[in-house]
């Protein structure tokens, strides 16, 4: 197998305890003592190393590898181990170029030609610098509920912080709420739809709504929307008064035209202008 660009060696961490087996085959770490592999390695970098597969028993023995967790290349991955025999497989772990910095697992999973399997984990750290970012999408006010999202733009779990400010007309503020912690965690590259109560909104009011998001790190922004609250009885009110206006001056105009109208068997009149009529 020809292994890509930027090949370094596996570092490995010493844990204790048995070689995982199936039967008469064990599957482990190359070189004692270790039953776990780890790596550390920054994103887009391609670690090494071999796994040992061991058949104690007098028959060959015909397995299947696969990874799991995190991205692995075996140099095989259908292996025929002879009686009494090891076969060392190479493979390699790929950091994913976009692995936010942090500890992942993962796993070997071995399996023979019956479905006896054996399982060698495997840790993985990827390091680079930590980035802390979020931001605050899509805020509306919806009934009594202050609606948003969050978005981590970064490479770190944040645990965010949410402040609220809320001013009516004139600067009349009418909410202040000091920063507290949401009951959330937000991973990188996660958006979470969120929504913040308002009981006791106003009934009658034009608002301009910010929400302020902190979380460790620097990560820091600030989103606003605006609403307008109107009661629907004083709408219906002015509604019933506008019909009525409107319904009086309909029925002054009826009565101005039947005025105009000739009288049955009166006799026309000729009337002199004398002015202008407006």
């Amino acid at each position: 197998m020809s292994y890509a660009a930027r090949v370094l060696p596996l570092s490995v961490l010493l844990l204790l305890g048995a070689a995982p087996s199936a039967g008469d085959w064990s599957a482990a770490p190359s070189g004692a003592g270790r039953p776990s592999f780890y790596a550390e390695g920054t994103p887009g970098t391609v670690l090494q190393d071999t796994v040992s597969l061991t058949n104690r028993g007098g028959r060959t023995v015909a397995v299947r590898l696969r990874g799991t967790g995190v991205p692995v290349t075996f140099a095989g991955s259908a292996v025929r181990i002879p009686a009494r025999t090891r076969a060392d497989v190479p493979f390699t772990v790929t950091v994913p170029a976009d692995a936010a910095p942090g500890d992942r697992t993962g796993a070997i999973v071995v399996r023979d030609a019956d479905g006896r399997t054996a399982t060698v984990p495997i840790r993985l750290r990827v390091g680079g610098a930590e980035l802390s970012a979020v931001t605050v999408e899509h805020v509306a006010v919806r009934g009594d509920r202050i609606t948003y999202e969050l978005v981590n733009r970064g490479t770190t779990v944040l645990a965010p912080r949410l402040a609220v400010r809320a001013d009516g007309v004139f600067g009349r503020r009418l909410l202040d709420r000091p920063p507290r912690a949401l009951p959330v965690e937000l991973a990188p590259g996660r958006r979470l739809k969120l929504s913040e109560p308002w009981p006791g909104r106003p009934a009658l009011d034009a608002v301009d709504v910010r929400l302020t998001v902190t979380a460790a790190g620097g990560a820091r922004d600030t989103a606003s929307a605006s609403a307008r609250f109107v009661p629907w009885d004083a709408v219906a009110g002015t509604g019933a008064a506008g019909a009525a206006c409107a319904g009086f001056l309909v029925g002054w105009r009826r009565r101005l035209r039947m005025a105009d109208r000739p009288v049955a068997g009166e006799p026309l009149t000729d009337v002199e202008l004398t002015g202008a009529v407006r």
